[in-house]
């Protein structure tokens, strides 16, 4: 096979565009005769799933409930109500991000348990305050879920150590971990209705965190799951957690260990998820036809758009969550239409947790080495 992005000083990463196209075929092909049937592939996505925990140095770490949680700044919107939350995840290490809840009836808020979504985000400048970030969350908010967009460490509040330090993958599984819990603890939330949905670096964190956690229940990983791209950046590809002493995975097959639970799968025609009707969608919907479930992957593709989290594939989003979360779509259907504009986008300012009134905690660790040396620790 070629290698687009071999690296001969760390022979046990996959990164980048790390097969061709024609070897990703041929691989996949090669992988599907591991497993025939039900029984043979949990047994290897049980082996995926601890290569994920093994490559990331995460085997026997104790993943602790969040700490330190700070609920600030609210405000209400409409339909929705917008806080800015900081927790410490380990100590010295604070998670940042934004609570989306749907907005209260004469100060109560809605009755009955509530669906919860997390919502990572890609890579970009400081992407947790875009536009585009504040849409999904808030119509999702509108459509009644309590939801939670958290930064990439790097970026946003979340400014401890730069985005690419070696370890940032570990890092952002801790924190995806914790965010999750945070999520989950708060009042009134259905634990049997839990999403996540990310893009680009946000869709890697949302299929790695929904391979490796049984408490997400519906995953929509947008404009991400390739069978010859492992990601470009040290937070998806940086640690060893496709090339294992005991196996070759992909992030197709890493996908693929949801099943056999409600899955969306978004692509388009401008990036490496091109071939997703094609390749990888067919290849995970043959996993998913192991448990009688082909109905509960889809996939949309989106063939002359590029890489990103727009209008169109959140509007194939949105309905998807409504159904498997249970969340009211003709709240925010105006004309037969799923309609963002009764959304506000905020300031920086407005959605920054860090300020003068709320300072960073003394005890947050700060630097490259020292943020480093703490993971290596752990």
């Amino acid at each position: 096979m070629s290698f687009a992005q071999y690296n001969p000083e760390k022979p046990d990463l996959c990164q980048g565009k790390f097969f061709t196209e024609e070897d990703a075929r041929n691989l996949h092909a090669d992988f599907a005769k591991r497993y025939s049937d039900k029984k043979s592939w949990q047994k290897h996505a049980q082996e995926i799933r601890q290569g994920i925990l093994d490559g990331a140095e995460l085997s026997n770490y104790e993943f602790k409930k969040p700490t330190n949680i700070v609920i600030h700044s609210k405000k209400d919107l409409n339909g929705y109500s917008v806080e800015n939350v900081s927790f410490q995840s380990i100590e010295g290490i604070y998670v940042t991000g934004n609570l989306y809840r749907p907005a209260e009836s004469n100060g109560l808020p809605p009755k009955g348990k509530t669906a919860g979504i997390l919502c990572p985000h890609g890579h970009g400048p400081d992407p947790r305050f875009a536009a585009y970030t504040q849409q999904r969350c808030a119509t999702l908010a509108r459509m009644g879920a309590i939801v939670f967009a958290y930064d990439m460490i790097g970026m946003g509040d979340s400014k401890q150590s730069i985005h690419k330090i070696e370890k940032a993958l570990k890092l952002q599984i801790i924190n995806g971990k914790a965010a999750l819990d945070f999520l989950i603890d708060l009042p009134n939330i259905d634990k049997n209705r839990i999403g996540m949905t990310g893009e680009s670096g946000g869709g890697t964190q949302t299929f790695i965190l929904s391979a490796i956690d049984d408490r997400i229940k519906v995953s929509v990983p947008v404009v991400m799951v390739s069978g010859y791209f492992f990601g470009g950046c040290v937070c998806e590809s940086g640690m060893p957690i496709h090339k294992r002493p005991t196996h070759q995975t992909t992030n197709v097959e890493i996908a693929a260990t949801f099943a056999p639970k409600p899955m969306l799968l978004i692509s388009d025609g401008g990036d490496w998820t091109v071939n997703t009707p094609t390749m990888e969608y067919p290849y995970i919907k043959n996993v998913y036809s192991f448990f009688g479930a082909t109905d509960k992957v889809e996939n949309v593709h989106l063939a002359n758009e590029k890489h990103d989290y727009g209008p169109s594939k959140r509007q194939a989003a949105y309905p998807f969550l409504a159904k498997y979360l249970k969340l009211d779509l003709q709240k925010v259907m105006v004309d037969g239409k799923i309609d963002e504009s009764a959304n506000k986008v905020l300031s920086q300012t407005e959605l920054q947790v860090f300020d003068e009134k709320h300072p960073r905690p003394s005890n947050a660790v700060i630097g490259d080495v020292e943020v480093m040396a703490l993971l290596e620790k752990k």
